[in-house]
């Protein structure tokens, strides 16, 4: 097969697909159609939306399917006639074998984490959450059971201290772009490992998951260590974001999401979940082990703010309870 000479169908919808898209373009890959989802409403004006990945296939002209269901007969009739060898799947839905399994190679598929670990939908949030000082990315193809297909390669990355999701995420997406390409030209000129995943385990070692994350999973849990609730504030920045509940002497509940903090390892002997504050510059939060010093936050109902902004606008903060449980 000539350089670059295979047929590709990308199927991806979110910004993070959109890179490794570009990169098979810029790498001179026949992209033969995208897929991506539906356009559909969204925000307070529910303005109908399109996906990241279709906004950039319109610029580059690029044949788009946009299916409300996989096994539906027309879907299936204009997938085939694209006559693709080979489909690259990043950040999609799950796909059945008759999808997957249609091109001559195979389904490819870009995974945010060093598989077999965080097989799932959210492995960049729960690598920061678990505190993980290394995370990556891996390709590989798909079979019937989620994220445990033959591993073909993979590239590992640091996480600092302080590093979010946002930080995370736009390295992963950056090495992910790279990685998607190189196994692309494997696989065209035939030449490429499969490694079973259960090959890349230490024996006896728990595989660590990434399920999809809900609203209770963001909820910070005061009564952890200084370093747990820190890796959960920067796992969930920016989204979908940690949060937490006061209470005024009314009993009153006010909601707040945390975007950003700082851990200030400290001594104290004040009660867990204490409020500590000058009315000006700063608001923390008394923990096991220290201090966590909120520094973006929002308010329900309200935008997101610097701590110095909300504190100007809500003097009454010591008024206000944490609420731990």
């Amino acid at each position: 097969m000539n350089q670059n000479s295979l047929r590709i169908v990308y199927m991806g919808t979110p910004e993070f697909a959109v890179a490794p898209l570009d990169a098979l373009i810029e790498a001179g890959f026949n992209i033969v159609g995208v897929v991506t989802n539906p356009d559909k409403p969204a925000g307070r004006g529910q303005k109908i939306q399109e996906s990241a990945v279709k906004k950039y296939a319109l610029e580059k002209g690029l044949t788009i399917l946009q299916p409300e269901k996989f096994r539906n007969e027309a879907f299936l009739a204009e997938l085939k006639a694209l006559n693709a060898d080979l489909q690259v799947v990043v950040a999609f839905k799950m796909l059945p074998e008759l999808v997957w399994n249609m091109p001559k190679y195979g389904t490819l598929n870009l995974h945010a984490s060093l598989l077999p670990h965080y097989r799932g939908a959210a492995p960049i949030n729960w690598a920061i959450m678990n505190g993980d000082k290394e995370s990556g990315v891996s390709t590989f193809l798909l079979q019937k059971e989620i994220d445990t297909g033959n591993v073909i390669f993979q590239e590992k990355v640091s996480i600092g201290e302080n590093d979010n999701l946002e930080i995370l995420h736009d390295n992963l997406m950056e090495i992910g772009s790279n990685l998607v390409v190189k196994t692309a030209k494997a696989i065209e000129s035939n030449d490429y490992p499969q490694i079973p995943q259960e090959d890349l385990t230490v024996a006896g070692e728990e595989l660590k998951i990434a399920p999809k994350i809900f609203k209770n999973d963001c909820k910070i849990n005061w009564s952890a260590s200084i370093e747990k609730i820190h890796n959960h504030i920067r796992g969930l920045s920016p989204y979908p974001a940690s949060w937490t509940e006061l209470s005024d002497s009314n009993d009153k509940k006010v909601a707040l999401k945390v975007y950003a903090a700082n851990k200030e390892n400290e001594e104290h002997s004040l009660p867990i979940g204490s409020l500590v504050s000058d009315k000006k510059t700063y608001l923390k939060v008394a923990v096991n082990g220290g201090y966590i010093n909120l520094t973006t936050i929002q308010m329900a109902g309200k935008k997101r703010m610097q701590i110095a902004d909300f504190l100007r606008g809500f003097q009454q903060i010591d008024t206000f309870k944490l609420i731990i449980d």
